[in-house]
């Protein structure tokens, strides 16, 4: 077997601010897995938030490439690498060479028909005024996830709000408050009508939430990776928002969902921001979701061939040419 890595520039559409700076393009990284004249393919994304560069990354598959090319499995996979993005990537390539291999679709693989998703449509980071021209003009959109992370905070809800008062807002605060900041918005945006808050505090500040109460239902994002985090978040969040760069792939990203459903735990399955070679496992994992983040290629002015179709606000099944 032979593993490729390419190093994938893609540009933004506009620019895409969160609490952790502007960016005006995303650089991933993809492997291709040829083997007996089939290639499977994966596409991932590394986060500086945990560590990761273009660069740790691909160091990461060029130290297990030997043992790929001697037949080291997607499962081996679990053992060899820890949950991020290298992971991520080989796996999902390895999901994708089975499915051609096998002469199947994902779907028939996995034993299950899927379907269309509505997918949160992401507003950046930006001046109360800004979000609210941005609402505006996607006020067609029936759920907008707001980046967060600021001082003006709660002007800028009110600003979406006004901005698009029929669509369903959710919000990521980016880890970016603390109680007391808490415990002063959030009242407000229960009235504003905000269904789910993303990761308002530090991840190593989760006990926090043992100290306020919970009136909009809270997400885990970077306090979330794989099942081996969920004993600590079981009380404290409601919801988990599952990103197979976080997991380590479609594999861990399917273990964790059924274990969190089974602990209680509602699902949200979200992305980085990145092109439909991405999207397309993390849509798999998304198939009866409570809430699904998979925008990335929405974001982009220019997507991979054969990238996902969006009509009348749902993201549509994709087809074996780009992935699985």
């Amino acid at each position: 077997m032979k593993l490729n890595i390419v190093k994938q520039r893609w540009p933004i559409r506009g620019s895409f601010t969160i609490s952790r700076g502007s960016k005006t393009e995303v650089n991933t990284l993809i492997v291709e897995l040829e083997h007996q004249g089939a290639t499977g393919r994966g596409e991932c994304v590394p986060y500086a938030r945990y560590g990761e560069s273009l660069d740790s990354v691909e160091a990461q598959l060029r130290s297990i490439a030997s043992l790929v090319e001697e037949g080291a499995s997607r499962l081996d996979m679990q053992k060899l690498l820890p949950p991020g993005a290298a992971r991520n990537v080989i796996d999902c390539a390895f999901w994708d060479l089975e499915c051609k291999q096998q002469h199947c679709s994902i779907w028939q693989k996995l034993g299950c028909v899927p379907d269309a998703l509505e997918t949160a449509f992401t507003l950046s980071l930006d001046t109360p005024e800004k979000m609210q021209q941005m609402a505006a003009d996607n006020a067609f959109r029936p759920l907008l996830k707001l980046k967060l992370g600021g001082e003006d905070d709660l002007q800028r809800v009110k600003a979406v709000r006004r901005g698009a008062p029929s669509s369903k807002l959710i919000i990521d605060a980016n880890e970016a408050w603390d109680i007391e900041s808490y415990e002063r918005v959030v009242p407000e945006l229960f009235k504003l009508g905000v269904a789910m808050i993303e990761q308002p505090f530090p991840a190593d500040k989760d006990h926090w939430l043992d100290e306020v109460a919970r009136p909009i239902p809270i997400c885990a994002d970077e306090s979330c990776h794989d099942r081996t985090c969920l004993e600590m978040l079981v009380d404290r969040f409601d919801m988990i928002n599952i990103k197979i760069d976080k997991t380590g792939g479609l594999t861990e990203a399917l273990a964790l969902k059924q274990e969190a459903e089974r602990m209680g735990l509602a699902v949200m399955v979200g992305c980085m921001l990145s092109s439909s070679l991405s999207m397309a496992p993390a849509f798999v994992a998304a198939q009866g979701a409570d809430i699904v983040d998979l925008d990335g290629p929405l974001l982009l002015s220019q997507d991979i061939e054969h990238g996902f179709e969006f009509k009348d606000n749902q993201m549509l099944p994709f087809g074996t040419e780009l992935w699985g």
